[in-house]
């Protein structure tokens, strides 16, 4: 069985490379658009592609069983059909619910009349490194909204669920809420940082206006959309699902775990 990850040389694409091989593939074909960037492992063979260049995927989806298709909108009707017409079976696509952005790539998948499984994932544990410039320069963090809350994440463990899913029978017609072991709001993550440095951070709560102004260099006109996005989740906040421990056999990383791998983030 060929099993194709596409943008593998992202974090999570390239992680699913990696698990696809610890958990037994011997056919795994990797498409990269900087494939030297990668460092794939030997034994992994490179398409030169990208899904946003729909002629370098022809080739690339030719004699795949499998795809984990990474989330890229603005092309993904055209890749469906693509390797519905190279004869690919299965999909297993990273995507979203209707609220977010990304359920065009599910319904496309869908739609497709392959076999299929979504995977939803929301906040990376690994967006907690946009503290990193104020926890390197003070021991007070200031967030507009500390007691919004949600349960991250880590890239990795979301690799996991996917190379699991590739390898395995049974999952077609699935879709799985991915979220990390536990919800937590965002004055609690600061904390866990905290911990793992060996630094008591404080939190100090600023005004939504002085918040997008401070993400604005970074985010730019996505600022107001982030920080509205944080403060819908003061009173729906995001709650666990053992999705993770239930696919894989192991538990989802923990918040702080991830924090402790990290610490060089943060100091």
């Amino acid at each position: 069985m060929r099993i194709l990850v596409t943008g593998a040389t992202g974090n999570i694409g390239r992680m699913v490379v990696d698990h696809l091989l610890a958990g037994g593939a011997t056919d795994v074909r990797a498409l990269s658009n900087r494939p030297e960037l990668a460092g794939f492992p030997a034994g992994v063979e490179v398409a030169h592609g990208y899904l946003r260049r729909l002629s370098s995927l022809p080739a690339a989806f030719e004699g795949v069983d499998r795809m984990y298709l990474a989330p890229v909108l603005e092309t993904v009707n055209e890749v469906v059909e693509l390797a519905k017409a190279a004869g690919i079976r299965h999909i297993v696509d990273l995507s979203g619910d209707a609220s977010t952005d990304w359920q065009p790539i599910a319904k496309a998948v869908e739609g497709s009349g392959l076999d299929w499984t979504h995977l939803y994932a929301g906040e990376f544990s690994e967006n907690a490194a946009g503290w990193a410039g104020q926890i390197k320069g003070s021991d007070e963090i200031r967030d507009p909204y500390p007691d919004a809350a949600n349960a991250p994440i880590t890239m990795d463990d979301i690799a996991r669920v996917a190379a699991k899913v590739l390898l395995a029978e049974g999952h077609a017609g699935n879709t799985y809420e991915l979220t990390g072991p536990e919800t937590l709001t965002r004055a609690e993550k600061i904390h866990a940082i905290g911990a793992a440095i060996g630094r008591d951070l404080a939190v100090v709560r600023i005004p939504r206006d002085e918040a997008i102004r401070m993400f604005e260099p970074e985010m730019g006109p996505y600022a107001q959309w982030y920080v509205d996005g944080i403060a819908s989740m003061v009173q729906h906040p995001q709650q666990a699902t053992t999705t993770i421990a239930d696919v894989t056999g192991a538990p989802a990383t923990t918040f702080a775990q991830w924090a402790r791998d990290n610490v060089e983030l943060f100091r």
